[in-house]
């Protein structure tokens, strides 16, 4: 197996280390830590499961969740060979896509790459917000005050997952591999409440599938399943994350494709089987009139005086999202500094190796979106315009690179019916897109505001990559010497 050399960060006025080379992203990572990063996406579940069954019934989640992840999986199969092709990268599926598309569209890059980076980072205020409905629900439940300040609203819920958010932050500064035993104990905590979740209610005796639904039905059906594909993509093609470690795994090519196909293939299973027992179980009518909260009424019912106990380990499945979001956001923004994709300041990392100053802008962008938007769902609705157009150039970008570097080193060399499969991803992603963005307020979670917030995100991207090649580079958009 072979890879490409390490290429070096650009001089920062950050301190360097002694030797005085740039600092690099320690390569102490195993595929079995990717993996682990990976069980976010299960754990991620847990925000948008009880509105798909709500809005679809249980057999159309159930369907739909099942779908979504088979598309995953096939994307992220793709995406091993395009790991081990840029095992120097951080930047992830954003970075195949820059490189797929480079000759063609220099803009792809900054928009495939502040698409991917938003949702990855905003899962910070996603999760953080739930675990303060998960707070308050189970231990607090008469906590009701808010303040509003303007646009900005705080209540019991948000000011708890404002102390998490700090929390976290102050542990990412740590740096992850010093950190990775808070990630597989937040992983182990979460197959706890799964497996309570997935086998409990089967031998509860409680358990029955006649009153589950299918709300599917005609035209009008299709493009619902449409736009709730668009809302389910982020929590299932999440797990493309092990691809954005890939420079901090010992063996680039071997951890990084372990870790992507063990994480797609456990997630397969989690996403039929537990819409499936917890609707047999809790019941539709339930779950649509509590979507974010019924998690803690079903701990009551099938473990009864140890629900605190639950409580606390699906809280601390939500905080394993929040780092790897927090991980995988830092870095991307990190690589897109480094490569010239936006402003030079956040492309450098402190003495240990951490981005520090891509984390600090991951803070100040929760804090505002946790304030703002609130609702988990919205938050997710806003961030999947750009992450699904990432998918979308990333997947076409595989197609392209083996048009256009046929010769390239490739460690992992996929069968060529990938190369149609890649065309025929993308074009469905596409219709996914635009059905999706310009119609997720069906779905009862956003709107115009989300909608306006997700394609400003873009345009400020573009505006920030043309600011660093026209004034701090003076270069050209294609990537020429000036």
């Amino acid at each position: 197996m072979s890879s490409q050399p390490q290429t070096p960060a650009p001089p920062s006025s950050d301190p360097s280390p002694p030797s005085g080379t740039a600092a690099a992203l320690p390569k102490k990572m195993s595929w079995f830590d990717g993996f682990a990063m990976s069980l976010t996406m299960p754990a991620a579940l847990i925000a948008s499961l009880g509105a798909s069954i709500g809005g679809l019934g249980a057999w159309g989640a159930i369907a739909l969740w099942a779908a979504s992840m088979v598309l995953a999986t096939a994307t992220n199969w793709i995406y091993t060979e395009l790991a081990a092709m840029f095992p120097d990268s951080s930047g992830g599926i954003a970075h195949y896509a820059t490189e797929g598309w480079k000759k063609r569209a220099p803009v792809v890059g900054p928009i495939a790459s502040i698409g991917y980076w938003f949702p990855w980072t905003t899962a910070l205020a996603v999760y953080s917000g739930l675990i303060g409905s998960f707070v308050r629900a189970q231990w607090f439940p008469g906590q009701d005050w808010s303040v509003e300040f303007g646009p900005l609203k705080v209540d019991f819920p948000i000011a708890v997952g404002l102390l998490v958010m700090l929390l976290l932050f102050g542990a990412a500064m740590i740096g992850l591999h010093v950190a990775m035993w808070v990630v597989y104990v937040t992983g182990g905590a979460l197959l706890i409440p799964l497996a309570v979740f997935i086998v409990l209610p089967l031998f509860s005796g409680d358990w029955s599938a006649q009153g589950l639904h299918w709300n599917l039905h005609g035209a009008a059906g299709l493009r619902e399943a449409l736009v709730w594909l668009y809302v389910m993509a982020w929590t299932s093609f999440g797990v493309e994350v092990c691809a954005t470690f890939a420079p901090e795994y010992k063996d680039t090519v071997r951890d990084t494709t372990r870790a992507l196909r063990a994480g797609v293939l456990f997630s397969l299973g989690v996403f039929i089987l537990l819409p499936l027992t917890l609707s047999g179980y809790v019941g539709e009518k339930t779950i649509g009139e509590e979507p974010t909260t019924f998690f803690v009424g079903a701990f009551q019912d099938l473990v009864g005086g140890a629900s605190d106990l639950m409580v606390v380990f699906l809280i601390a499945s939500l905080l394993l999202i929040m780092i790897t979001g927090l991980a995988d956001g830092s870095r991307v923004l990190y690589e897109m500094g480094k490569a010239g994709l936006t402003v030079k300041q956040v492309g450098v990392l402190n003495r240990r190796g951490v981005p520090v100053r891509a984390l600090l802008v991951a803070l100040v962008l929760n804090v505002f979106v946790l304030t703002v938007l609130q609702t988990p769902l919205a938050i997710i609705v806003t961030g999947n315009l750009g992450y699904i157009l990432a998918h979308v150039l990333a997947v076409s970008g595989f197609a392209l690179l083996r048009r256009d570097r046929p010769d390239a080193v490739r460690p992992i060399r996929l069968p060529r019916f990938f190369v149609p499969l890649a065309w025929t991803l993308a074009g469905f992603l596409t219709v996914v897109l635009v059905v999706g963005a310009t119609g997720f307020s069906i779905t009862g979670y956003g709107g115009y505001t989300e909608l306006g917030v997700a394609l400003a995100v873009l345009v400020v991207a573009v505006l920030l990559w043309l600011y660093r090649i026209k004034v701090q580079d003076r270069r050209p958009a294609d990537g020429r010497p000036a």
